[in-house]
């Protein structure tokens, strides 16, 4: 994990670095800097259509009685890439309007989901008030998809219809007990 930071922090500003340079020869620095303005203005508004629809479809999952795993993951992306589209920069602006694409962000949280699924282990960590330790989850998970299910059947599921019951393939169900005692079961589809 070390490694992957540090090629990161130093890897990224050395790409930015040399982008800077050859589009500033190409095209010249005013409008490179212009450029670079279009872009995280373009990323802002991308960001709040787009972080705006995500909001209805948690709003509409809570009130189905629906855990909004998806809306919440599709949030987190958008973050990641408004966060990116405001950094100056060609690089940290492609990988951040990227992640506006929904079949790529479709495919990572399925690809997350196999991950994590794959491990076993699942920690949730909370804070008391004001911010003092709180209560540590700690679980693991069962696969509880039934045995007669192919591969074909836990392709990433078709987004839904309008008006459309949405249930993925493969159902977890996720058993927890806090630090006081007290039993939980989760039960959701991925």
């Amino acid at each position: 994990m070390g490694a992957v930071l540090f090629i990161i922090l130093v890897g990224v500003p050395i790409i930015e670095i040399t982008l800077f340079i050859k589009v500033g020869a190409l095209i010249g620095l005013w409008p490179t800097i212009g450029v670079v303005i279009l872009t995280a203005l373009a990323g802002t508004m991308l960001l709040r259509l787009q972080g705006l629809a995500t909001l209805r479809k948690a709003r509409a999952s809570l009130e189905q009685n629906r855990f909004p795993l998806d809306a919440v993951f599709d949030g987190l992306c958008l973050a990641v890439a408004g966060a990116l589209l405001l950094t100056p920069g060609f690089f940290t602006d492609g990988v951040g309007l990227l992640l506006f694409l929904p079949r790529l962000r479709n495919f990572l949280r399925h690809r997350i989901a196999r991950i994590l699924a794959e491990r076993g282990h699942v920690e949730v960590r909370t804070a008391g008030p004001q911010g003092a330790p709180g209560p540590i989850i700690d679980g693991e998970f069962e696969d509880i998809t039934p045995e007669d299910t192919t591969p074909d059947d836990i392709r990433p599921p078709k987004p839904p219809r309008h008006n459309e019951d949405y249930r993925p393939k493969r159902l977890f169900r996720l058993p927890f007990h806090d630090s006081h005692g007290a039993s939980y079961v989760f039960s959701t589809y991925c």
